[in-house]
């Protein structure tokens, strides 16, 4: 994609309004690298909602996990993601697990953008074995746990309303594709659309 034919961001968050772009997918996809990038490239805010999470309850995720269960941590993140959505326009990278709750899904699907980035088993597991931090991997075999992550959540990430594959290329690329497939997504003219019909 040539430079000139790039969707402009003032063009993108006019037609984004209040709503957020929301950024859902497994541990390791690049919610949160990528996500920087499609913020600086929006000139929009970033968060993060486990930085929030951690800010706010002042333990990591992997101690509020083994505090107070999944359940526990759950509805905290629920509870962040939603307020962190409504208070738009701005990018939010969300946990694995945050999209799959249903109330959870239900707000970010009527109140924001939601953009899954779907990387494959071999992607994730290379990512988030350079880090040891991650709760839900703590098992005898993290990379069948990661599979059925997969087979389990990938369904549901699938309802949210843009896919982008997240694979081992630089991270400003993958950000490009988001802004292309938001120029698609949202209502209005598209930069890339004029440009066709000039």
């Amino acid at each position: 994609m040539k430079q000139g034919s790039l969707p402009k961001a003032e063009d993108i968050v006019t037609r984004l309004g209040s709503r957020s772009v929301v950024l859902v997918g497994l541990m390791g996809a690049g919610k949160s690298t990528v996500g920087r990038r499609l913020a600086q490239r929006l000139s929009l805010p970033f968060f993060d909602s486990d930085n929030e999470i951690e800010a706010a309850s002042r333990m990591t995720v992997a101690e509020l996990f083994a505090a107070y269960g999944e359940a526990e941590f759950r509805a905290l993140e629920a509870r962040v993601v939603t307020r962190l959505a409504a208070e738009g326009p701005q990018i939010v990278a969300t946990g694995g697990g945050a999209f799959m709750a249903e109330a959870t899904r239900a707000a970010l699907l009527g109140s924001a953008v939601t953009v899954w980035l779907k990387a494959d088993l071999d992607t994730l597991m290379e990512r988030v074995m350079r880090r040891g931090n991650r709760p839900l991997l703590k098992t005898a075999d993290p990379r069948a746990t990661m599979r059925d992550l997969m087979e389990k959540r990938y369904p549901v990430y699938g309802l949210a309303d843009v896919n982008v594959h997240s694979r081992n290329v630089k991270r400003e690329v993958v950000a490009e594709e988001i802004v292309a497939a938001l120029d698609r997504h949202l209502p209005g003219t598209g930069h890339l659309e004029e440009m066709a019909r000039a």
